[in-house]
């Protein structure tokens, strides 16, 4: 019989999710981010839940062309680009589409012949300091890229820092958004501005968002990217990690619990032992008072986690026994609260799910 901990993934959620986000953009394209194994929910599966994307981007070209053999016929685009010419080949070959962000991949381009074109997206760095080519010399490099003939056609593309914070004071979107205008002037080709946070704020930024592609990311997936929970925003939870008690100890006053004995007990209580630990990808520095479900009740997590377990406190569950239900994140404990608690946020619980756990279909 096998650990009782599961992911359950739910698709309804993540097609809900993506009509959200297609709803802040109207009359704009969705790419549907399904990088880092679609944050942790599958590949297939996500190509599945955002069946209705107008295309899916991820950062691994392996997983492009699996997504090509797994049937999707829309477009892919490579969100940070090629690495190698091997990648320019394969990509030529299964018409996949790729960021360029630097002279590096520009010169590679240029000199790899390639037997049909690919489209790229010429991306610009506004800010955000990581990848892309500076306003200034933008134009040059479109230029450049215009003059190969093995491109198709050029989409100019930024990626915001703060959308989740609009008057950030060390970069507001709209100084990025300046910059992207000052160095996009007079350039063809459509244009693809919006992550996550910068869709959710479209509504009520109008024009100064107009985009013709967005790349909804984790809003897909349920997480909020701030500003507000993910629930304020109307999105549904795409993953809920489950599993049970396994064992409960009955400890007094002065008792500890856990590796370390950090969680010293003032009082009587019931600790319940759950099958989820680090090895799962339940983050190990998650502190005392953790929001934990037992049988759909809120209680907290005491004690170190552990690889294999962790514990929780029983006092307000009275009636917990081994085989109680415990939901750690997704539906009725949102994954970003969860997160905050351990200081991290909900993108590195998805992405950490461990191959050991069982997956399924909600």
């Amino acid at each position: 019989m096998p650990r009782p901990i599961v992911a359950h993934i739910h698709l309804a959620a993540m097609q809900h999710n993506l009509a959200r986000a297609k709803a802040c953009a109207p009359g704009a394209k969705a790419w549907g981010v399904v990088k880092a194994n679609a944050y942790g929910h599958g590949l297939e599966r996500g190509m599945r839940g955002f069946a209705a994307a107008d295309g899916l981007a991820l950062i691994e070209p392996d997983n492009a062309v699996r997504l090509r053999e797994l049937g999707w016929t829309k477009p892919i685009l490579l969100l940070e680009g090629w690495f190698d010419s091997a990648d320019l080949l394969a990509m030529a070959e299964h018409d996949i589409e790729g960021s360029v962000h630097c002279v590096e991949q520009l010169e590679m381009l240029e000199r790899t012949p390639l037997a049909r074109p690919i489209n790229v997206h010429l991306k610009m760095n506004t800010g955000m300091n990581r990848l892309g080519f500076r306003p200034s010399d933008y134009a040059a490099v479109h230029a450049r890229l215009r003059a190969i003939p093995h491109v198709g056609s050029i989409t100019l593309m930024t990626h915001f820092a703060n959308a989740d914070e609009l008057h950030h004071p060390c970069m507001p979107l709209a100084e990025q958004v300046r910059r992207f205008n000052a160095g996009a002037a007079g350039l063809p080709g459509a244009r693809s501005l919006c992550n996550s946070a910068g869709i959710l704020h479209m509504p009520e930024l109008g024009d100064s968002l107009a985009t013709d592609w967005i790349r909804p990311g984790i809003m897909l997936y349920g997480g909020t990217p701030g500003g507000k929970s993910a629930e304020e925003f109307g999105l549904k939870p795409t993953m809920t990690l489950t599993s049970e008690l396994i064992g409960v100890q009955e400890i007094g006053p002065g008792d500890y619990v856990g590796y370390g004995s950090r969680f010293k007990a003032e009082q009587a209580m019931r600790i319940g032992v759950v099958a989820c630990g680090y090895a799962d990808g339940y983050p190990r520095h998650a502190p005392v008072d953790t929001p934990i479900l037992v049988d759909g009740v809120r209680t907290r997590l005491v004690g170190r986690v552990s690889m294999d377990m962790l514990t929780v406190d029983l006092s307000n569950v009275p009636n917990a026994r081994v085989g109680s239900k415990v939901v750690l994140w997704g539906e009725g404990m949102p994954i970003d609260e969860v997160a905050t608690a351990a200081g991290t946020i909900g993108y590195e619980l998805m992405c950490a799910l461990a191959p050991r756990v069982a997956v399924v279909e909600a």
